[in-house]
């Protein structure tokens, strides 16, 4: 299968790699995230080479499957292996992207101005790409590998934004090493806490592994479904307070951007916003963008996710989460990868704000560019 647009063809235009898939739980997120931006990116300017990661990590020339990716809970979308096979440039003199097709032939899809990935979760959003593309000098749109492996870590997320003077939920970490040696440990921390609490894995995102914990005899079960997503997981205080989210864009002048509103998760009969109710369309939860939020409490929120997007070395973009409570905002995540649909928070937030979906994806790239 040889697909062709790539290369000498198409030097008058910037060859941007979209990444997408990978090995995480949050493969078919990032696949739904990956249309939503092909079909925003200006095709005047830019020429997209769709590159995604199967499950097992093998990077394959996606062109024949992006444009099939959907939001659909009864058949969602992830990377097939087509049998070719995508090879990074060889170090970082060359900025050439090479193909091998499921025929055995190569052939060059041209020199690589930036990558824009739009993977979620670990060996994506951690810092491990990041890293892989600052090695081989290529741009990228969104933030460098500390930032990116802070943000992935609530543990550390949570550690530097209380160093910063930023407001965070109370919590304990415990590893899988801890919990062998002492299986009471995670008793003590919950009522140390006071229930009920949240037990979550420490890098893991779209609320896969998180559960709600009442009462101490749901805590083991908690942990074993933790666990199994990773090795280190926290058990945090339940915060009382409305949960509501903003955006933030890298400035051109180096200042940060924040949305003009908020977006709120309203619960109207669920326990909390998982990963069902956020891509399967369970019932119990309502998205209201913008939130009814008075002026006031709008400008301590804006104001604390610059702060935190600033804590942790952001770049390009970030959605920070918080709880809105009676004594103030806390922060609870920051996502420097959020979904990206057209219908996520994210581009939601700039949308009401007066950027549209397309303006968002062309700043990106302008932003990561610069860098």
């Amino acid at each position: 299968m040889v697909l062709t647009g790539w290369g000498v063809s198409m030097t008058h235009k910037l060859n941007i790699v979209l990444l997408f898939g990978g090995r995480s739980s949050e493969h078919e997120i990032s696949c739904v995230t990956a249309a939503g931006v092909l079909s925003a990116v200006d095709s005047s300017r830019f020429n997209v080479i769709p590159v995604g990661l199967t499950k097992q990590g093998v990077a394959v020339l996606a062109a024949d499957q992006i444009a099939s990716f959907a939001l659909d809970s009864a058949n969602m979308p992830h990377v097939n292996d087509n049998g070719t096979r995508i090879h990074w440039p060889e170090s970082p003199q060359s900025k050439e992207l090479r193909v091998t097709y499921d025929d055995g032939s190569t052939d060059s899809l041209g020199e690589i101005a930036l990558v824009f990935p739009v993977l979620h979760g670990p060996f994506g959003e951690d810092g491990t790409l990041q890293g892989m593309l600052e090695m081989l000098d290529i741009p990228y749109v969104g933030s460098g590998v500390l930032a990116s492996a802070i943000c992935m870590d609530k543990h550390y997320t949570k550690v530097v934004l209380a160093s910063a003077g930023l407001s965070v939920s109370a919590w304990r970490t415990l590893t899988a090493a801890d919990h062998a040696r002492d299986p009471q440990l995670s008793a003590e921390y919950a009522v140390e806490l006071g229930l009920p609490v949240f037990v979550k894995p420490s890098r893991a995102g779209s609320s896969v592994g998180v559960s709600k914990v009442k009462s101490l005899t749901e805590l083991d079960a908690a942990l074993a479904e933790a666990f199994a997503s990773d090795s280190v997981v926290l058990i945090e205080e339940s915060v009382a307070g409305r949960e509501v989210e903003l955006a933030v864009l890298g400035g051109r002048d180096g200042v940060p951007r924040v949305s003009g509103v908020a977006g709120e998760i309203v619960f109207t009969g669920r326990e909390f916003y998982d990963y069902e109710a956020k891509y399967l369309g369970a019932s119990g939860i309502e998205l209201e963008c913008p939130a009814n939020i008075d002026e006031a409490n709008l400008r301590i929120l804006q104001n604390s996710a610059i702060r935190a997007f600033a804590a942790v070395g952001c770049a390009d973009l970030a959605r920070v989460d918080f709880f809105l409570t009676e004594n103030g905002a806390v922060v609870n995540e920051i996502n420097t990868m959020p979904g990206f649909t057209p219908i996520s928070m994210f581009p939601t937030l700039w949308q009401e704000s007066g950027m549209s979906y397309e303006n968002l994806v062309s700043e990106l790239i302008t932003l990561a560019l610069a860098k």
